[in-house]
Formats: C-alpha cells, sequence, structure tokens
C-alpha cells in the first residue's frame, strides 16, 4: 500500500496543479487493458477515498474486435475496488484493417475509439474523460511534433473536447513511465496484452527507441525536455494561479 500511496500522490499533485478534478464530476477511466491504464484506475480509485473533491468512477475499455484480448480479469479488478465496468463492442478492427486496409491505421484506431468512448460518457452522464497518458508519452509527443511536423506542441493536460461537451484529463503527467511499470509489477494489475499487428511499429516506437538512445549519453534529457515544456510554458502547460 506504500508504493500506492506514494504514487497517489504524485497523481494528485497532477490533479492540484492543473485544476482537474471539481466537486461532484463524474469520470470515466479509458481502460484499454496497458499498465498505464490500470495504474490511473487504480490510483484514482484510491484517490477518491480521501480526496476533499467528492467524485465518481466508472472504467470504459472499448473492445476494438479482437479474439484473444480477455478483459475478465479486469472487469473482476474493477469489481474488487468498487468500480462500474463496461465493456463496449466494436468492429474497429475490421474497419480499420479489413475494409479501410490503412497504411498508418494508429490515427484512425484513435479517432474511433475516442469517439466511442465520447458516445459511452454521453449515454452515462458522465463529465471527464481520465486518459492514461504520462510525462514520457507527453515528451514523446513533443519530440514527434517537433522532427515530423515542424513545430513547438504537445496535448494538454487538461483538453475541453467542445463536440463532446467532455474535459479530458491526464492525471499522471508528472510520471515516468518506468514508475508506472514498476506498480502495475507490484500491485500484480491483470494487463491484458495488446494483440494489435500495428503496437510495435509506429514513429511514436521510433521516438522512444531515439530518447532511449540518447539517455545512454544524455541520462536527464527526459527532465530537462520536460522542465523546458513547462518553462516556455506551451499552451495549457502553466500551474493554475502560479
Amino acid at each position: 500500500m506504500d508504493h500506492l500511496n506514494h504514487f497517489t500522490s504524485l497523481v494528485r499533485r497532477g490533479v492540484d496543479d492543473f485544476h482537474m478534478i471539481e466537486d461532484g464530476d463524474r469520470i470515466a477511466v479509458g481502460v484499454s487493458g496497458g499498465k498505464d491504464s490500470l495504474v490511473l484506475l487504480r490510483a484514482l480509485a484510491h484517490l477518491r477515498t480521501y480526496y476533499p473533491c467528492k467524485f465518481e468512477l466508472e472504467a470504459i475499455t472499448i473492445e476494438l474486435g479482437y479474439d484473444n484480448m480477455d478483459y475478465s480479469p479486469i472487469e473482476k479488478l474493477c469489481r474488487e475496488i468498487d468500480v462500474p465496468y463496461t465493456c463496449i463492442k466494436t468492429d474497429i478492427r475490421e474497419v480499420v484493417f479489413d475494409v479501410r486496409r490503412e497504411e498508418n491505421p494508429c490515427s484512425l484506431c484513435s479517432k474511433m475509439r475516442r469517439g466511442a468512448l465520447n458516445d459511452a460518457l454521453k449515454s452515462r452522464g458522465m463529465n471527464k474523460l481520465a486518459l492514461g497518458h504520462h510525462m514520457d508519452d507527453a515528451i514523446e509527443t513533443f519530440v514527434m511534433s517537433l522532427i515530423f511536423e515542424g513545430r513547438i506542441s504537445c496535448f494538454k493536460p487538461v483538453t475541453y473536447m467542445s463536440r463532446a461537451d467532455v474535459f479530458q484529463i491526464r492525471p499522471m503527467i508528472y510520471s515516468d513511465e518506468k514508475r508506472i511499470a514498476n506498480l502495475c509489477e507490484k500491485l500484480d494489475l491483470p494487463v491484458v496484452k495488446n494483440a494489435c499487428p500495428a503496437d510495435k511499429d509506429s514513429k511514436r516506437r521510433q521516438i522512444k527507441e531515439l530518447l532511449a538512445s540518447l539517455e545512454e549519453d544524455y541520462p536527464d534529457i527526459k527532465s530537462k525536455i520536460f522542465g523546458a515544456m513547462r518553462r516556455l510554458p506551451l499552451e495549457g502547460w502553466g500551474i493554475a494561479g502560479v
């Protein structure tokens, strides 16, 4: 429990700095089955027990249509931590790979998953969607924008999606991937292996490998990039009230 307490305090720091949670919020956690979304779910369920702003929590999985992905262990976890769980079946895999035959499937898949999540939130009256993006994701997105698009950009810790009338929040913005992976292992969370054939073949994977290579000579490169993002600051990255 000490490991979870320490990690949740880091999550709370992000929540407080960017005013992610308000009293009465109904928050859905998008649970893919990967380590990031499972750790986020566990941390928010723990934060819910003592955070001064009272909020409701629900876990939602968008099932993409792969036969060999079993989400029943996640359903069991949700029962144990008293979080309602819904698994929504879709034909996203079929559309992306069989119908559209996308050369770059990740973008379309992401849009379709987000659309299905937004529909689920609307039907349940949820006003916020918690995503498992972390510090490494932010750094990688920043570098991807710089290298592939020639611009300085990144997602925001809090984003209002006007079409869906939903706020996306990223409570693990101060947590690095290694810390998340360690906690996932210590808590023995039921990770569902991603069956997508494009999972290990993407521009993000290239940037992840590039940064890992640079870290061998410059161990603090990620912290410096993240610090630069904060000091600019990028739009939406300034701490409220500071």
